[in-house]
């Protein structure tokens, strides 16, 4: 049987792809984990903010590590396995729409991580300026996006539905480098860091599907802080 193509909504998609994500063998986690916990660095002790948290798997990570850790996404299907993989209940879970401002008091964060999701916002400016509220001084913000490169070759957020067998594609816009550096200069934020990773022959050889992406830049990753008023 053929496979069908179904596009639908951020929410929708997510909720679904809840029921498997965490088993999906994404190369883009695989790519995308160490840089964004190596920019993050040391967290004992620091109040973090994970928007977009997803099934939990930076907020959970940087809890043990001594972070008292907030976790946010809009989708229940993530929140809900997050949930259940927060055994010590270490982690505070809200569901909250990026699209309106967050219910935290200025100055609330010493990181904040915001893990490929920038790319499914309608108004990336408007969170970023959120995120550039929220961050204490000398605290820090991590963003990671799929590398606009991965357009070039049709890619985009997508999963193959293990219930029904259909490949979902999940609505995102497709912004530039340009766009995310810009914006963060917009929004307050002085860029630190900047990293691009392309996928690896030993990424290809753990999750097969990934060959045809080697050596092609798959992941964006960005280290900001606060800035100067």
């Amino acid at each position: 049987m053929e496979t069908r193509e179904v596009r639908v909504g951020t929410r929708e998609g997510y909720d679904r792809w809840s029921e498997c994500y965490d088993d999906y063998g994404n190369p883009l986690i695989a790519l995308e984990e160490p840089v964004v916990r190596q920019l993050v660095g040391d967290v004992c002790g620091v109040e973090l903010l994970d928007l977009a948290c997803g099934t939990g798997r930076h907020a959970l990570h940087f809890a043990a590590e001594g972070a008292r850790t907030t976790g946010v996404d809009f989708s229940s299907g993530m929140l809900s396995v997050a949930r259940e993989r927060d055994v010590e209940s270490r982690v505070r879970w809200l569901q909250h729409d990026l699209h309106r401002p967050l219910p935290f008091a200025d100055a609330s964060f010493g990181r904040v991580v915001h893990a490929l999701a920038l790319d499914h916002m309608k108004a990336p400016l408007d969170l970023l300026r959120e995120m550039r509220r929220l961050l204490r001084l000398g605290g820090s913000a991590v963003v990671s996006v799929l590398h606009p490169a991965m357009f070039l070759k049709g890619t985009q957020a997508r999963f193959v539905d293990p219930a029904s067998g259909d490949l979902v594609v999940i609505d995102n816009e497709r912004y530039r480098v340009s766009d995310y550096v810009n914006w963060s200069r917009e929004a307050g934020l002085e860029l630190v860091e900047m990293q691009e990773r392309c996928c690896t022959a030993e990424i290809a050889a753990r999750i097969p599907r990934a060959a045809k992406y080697v050596d092609w830049p798959m992941m964006l990753a960005l280290k900001l802080g606060p800035g100067g008023d």
